[in-house]
């Protein structure tokens, strides 16, 4: 057994049936306790942030909206595209049903994360935010331990998930389509990441303000131009999605079996819901109750799943050739060509391009605070310096080695973050309760708000 077969089978192991379980089964115990807010204040949610009017008074580096765009930008990556196509290949077109139905429980876990992120984050002697699952872990279920845990597999994660797998896609894909030399791509993909990442959080938070919304944007106009064109085969291709999720048509057999696993897997890698990675970007938000940045939070999987990865999705569906042996970007592009022509590998060349690149963006964020707390602030430079050379490393590189231990060090955040999730859920439902009466006054206040 080669060392690459020794990662995939630990990989396996760790995103088998039990981690899985403990994640949807997290989501769906916080939907419970919160009386489906993911559903009953989502519009409210939406309206936060998106609004205008942004709090630039209270505690907090950056908006709403830039925490919500850092933390879309570490989602919104290869998962999108490369991820839902796995899905789809691997568990046939049902998977995307149990994908959607994922990201409406791990609204609530995304939710759940940013309020305790806020709750119990710190300012630190740069007088920065710092907060997410290690600060909670220790600060509210008072076991250290854990969030020395989580703050050390989040650390490596990024290099892996974060980066190398990110710049890797991006050069892979400008060479095969643009036909430039992965040397090049890596230098200026370097370049770009060293000038935004050593500004910090505020700049970073700049950056994915303005790059985000361009992004998704350019994908969704993309993909809803393809099922305008294609509006014959949308019908059949939604009704193929559901009645396939409870009977199945997998390549990996067990069917139905097959179908939620891949689509829980896959969809919980694109959202990240559960891992808790994202509320690391909430507890530099600049806001008044925790429960305000958490509903802000909790949109990120509504965005990144529920519309970004239906696009890609649907659109697979449609093109019906999930049966041909191809994977990954590769069957995104075959399938975006066949139904829109020449403009489809270049739209999905682009969207992978934005994708991965913002997320490279997030993740510099949430490695440098997960190094800050093992090591301190000071530290905190030479991790960003090693993180930017990582980039350019990535891009020339064979990776399969890299993408099986980002994997790993992905699943491994989920544990602790989940035991400090289930164990401080409580916390949870104070804050919201708290919070649910402020919504009232402002909703008397403002007869049409939405929640």
């Amino acid at each position: 057994m080669t060392f690459l077969d020794v990662i995939n089978t630990v990989s396996g192991w760790i995103w088998g049936p039990p981690l899985l379980i403990l994640i949807v089964g997290t989501g769906i115990y916080l939907t419970i306790r919160l009386g489906f807010l993911q559903i009953t204040a989502l519009p409210y949610a939406l309206k936060q942030a998106f609004s205008k009017k942004q709090d630039n008074t209270s505690e907090g580096d950056i908006s709403h909206f830039q925490a919500l765009t850092t933390a879309l930008a570490a989602t919104v990556g290869t998962g999108n595209i490369v991820g839902v196509a796995t899905a789809v290949v691997l568990g046939g077109p049902g998977a995307v049903f149990w994908m959607w139905l994922s990201a409406l429980f791990g609204m609530a876990t995304k939710y759940a994360e940013a309020i305790l992120a806020v709750k119990y984050r710190v300012e630190d002697k740069n007088g920065e935010m710092a907060g997410g699952p290690m600060y909670y872990l220790e600060r509210g279920l008072g076991q250290k331990w854990l969030g020395m845990l989580f703050a050390f597999f989040g650390a490596i994660a990024a290099f892996g998930i974060g980066n190398m797998v990110q710049s890797n896609s991006i050069s892979s894909v400008v060479d095969a389509t643009f036909h430039v030399p992965t040397w090049v791509t890596g230098l200026v993909l370097t370049i770009f990441t060293a000038l935004v990442i050593l500004g910090g959080i505020k700049s970073i938070g700049k950056v994915t303000a303005y790059f985000v919304p361009v992004m998704a944007i350019f994908y969704l106009i993309a993909g809803l131009v393809i099922m305008v064109t294609n509006i014959n085969e949308v019908p059949a291709a939604i009704s193929l999605i559901f009645s396939q999720a409870f009977t199945g048509d997998a390549a990996a057999g067990g069917a139905i079996g097959a179908a939620i696993r891949w689509g829980v897997a896959r969809g919980v890698f694109s959202n990240e819901a559960g891992l808790g990675s994202a509320p690391i970007a909430a507890a530099a938000a600049k806001t008044d109750f925790p429960a305000r940045q958490a509903l802000v939070s909790m949109t990120q999987v509504f965005i990144d799943t529920i519309i970004i990865c239906s696009i890609t999705g649907i659109t697979l569906v449609m093109g019906g050739i999930y049966h041909d042996g191809l994977k990954g970007a590769e069957l995104t592009t075959a399938t975006f060509e066949k139904l829109i022509g020449a403009p489809g590998p270049i739209i999905v060349a682009v969207g992978l391009i934005f994708f991965a690149y913002s997320t490279v963006l997030g993740w510099a964020y949430y490695g440098e605070k997960c190094f800050s707390y093992l090591f301190g602030n000071e530290a905190i430079k030479y991790y960003r310096v090693v993180f930017v050379l990582a980039v350019f490393v990535g891009a020339v590189s064979t990776l399969d080695a890299v993408w099986g231990i980002a994997d790993i060090m992905n699943g491994l955040m989920a544990f602790p973050n989940l035991i400090g999730l289930l164990g401080l859920s409580g916390v949870v439902v104070a804050e919201t309760r708290r919070f649910r009466k402020v919504m009232q006054e402002e909703k008397a206040k403002t007869p049409n708000i939405g929640g």
